[in-house]
């Protein structure tokens, strides 16, 4: 379901992937968008934006107070990291400052929309996705930031919020899946053990539907949803479907999962001698162990009329082909 939202959007992340795409659409529909920014991050190239640091309570209350944005999204977060305090600085803390610089402007949005993860609840299992009613289990560092920062934005009750879990998003712009593209393009369908693992995946197009429908849908103030293509694939299922639009040769290779906690280790090395994080390290390398990361998305049908428009095989062909469009293969 397409909804049109009216008036002033604050947005973080707007550099990132999942942030570019919902500022492109919240421009898209005539709003008045303002993106914070980190010190040294690039300027919009569409809309307004401002630099700010989170650390900075007073410029963030100074930009709330002057803007009086209708609605906040929150998108900027910390994938990579060594320890827990890079993920908490990274997730935890930009969410209670930029919540804490709400209540010193005294301020109150129509909707403050919180992107959160599927790693905040934990992996779940061959045929029992997770579900919003269940325990929250993270396994890793990111996870667990991304859960302490939502108990941050469910502790201001006095705030209309609304939070968003994807499960692994991919699309045009992204960095993270692009790998399997970028392999595929050079004739490797590359396995680490994880062929018959199961993942949810969704299309970011799909993705910021849902998030858009979280700010307009008075229904999902203080709620929480898990957003998703409703049919879990297998890695190699999602990478088959690389593979057939992919205009080449290409060979299945497939290498023990040991190779991903090897890979691990040595990322971690790596970042101590140069400080540089990676994104490869031993808290993926627990995420990647789990035998499905997997789960339900019935509640936001429910309540967001959530639905996938963009079937998956398509998804897949329209991205790979704006790779190719942009020169990334």
């Amino acid at each position: 379901m397409k909804l049109k939202l009216d008036g002033k959007m604050l947005i973080t992340g707007a550099s990132g992937f999942v942030g570019s795409h919902l500022r492109d659409r919240l421009l898209a529909m005539g709003a008045d968008v303002l993106a914070i920014r980190r010190p040294g991050s690039p300027p919009a190239k569409r809309g307004r934006s401002v630099e700010a640091r989170y650390e900075d309570l007073p410029t963030l209350t100074r930009i709330v107070r002057e803007e009086k944005p209708d609605y906040v999204f929150h998108v900027a977060g910390a994938t990579k990291g060594r320890t827990y305090r890079d993920f908490s600085d990274g997730n935890v803390m930009p969410t209670r400052q930029l919540l804490r610089a709400l209540e010193e402007a005294e301020h109150q949005p129509k909707r403050f929309v919180h992107i959160s993860s599927l790693t905040a609840w934990g992996p779940g299992a061959i045929g029992r996705p997770v579900r919003e009613e269940d325990p929250a289990r993270p396994v890793e560092f990111y996870g667990r930031a991304k859960l302490e920062a939502e108990r941050v934005v469910e502790s201001y009750r006095h705030i209309p919020s609304a939070i968003i879990r994807p499960a692994g998003v991919f699309g045009p712009r992204d960095v993270d899946y692009f790998k399997l593209f970028e392999s595929a393009h050079r004739g490797v369908d590359l396995y680490f053990g994880n062929e018959r693992r199961y993942q949810s995946v969704v299309y970011i197009d799909d993705l910021i539907d849902s998030i858009l429908a979280a700010a307009g849908i008075d229904r999902a103030v203080g709620r929480a949803y898990f957003i998703a293509n409703p049919e879990p694939v297998t890695w190699g299922e999602f990478q088959s479907l690389i593979v057939k639009h992919t205009p080449r040769r290409v060979i299945k290779l497939r290498l023990p999962s040991q190779i991903v906690d090897v890979a691990g280790v040595l990322g971690e090395l790596a970042t101590r001698l140069d400080g540089k994080p990676r994104l490869f390290n031993r808290q993926k390398a627990i995420m990647a162990a789990q035998e499905a990361w997997i789960c339900s998305v019935e509640r936001a049908r429910q309540e967001l009329n959530f639905e996938t428009r963009t079937p998956l095989e398509e998804a897949i062909a329209e991205t790979a082909e704006w790779y190719r469009r942009e020169r990334w293969l």
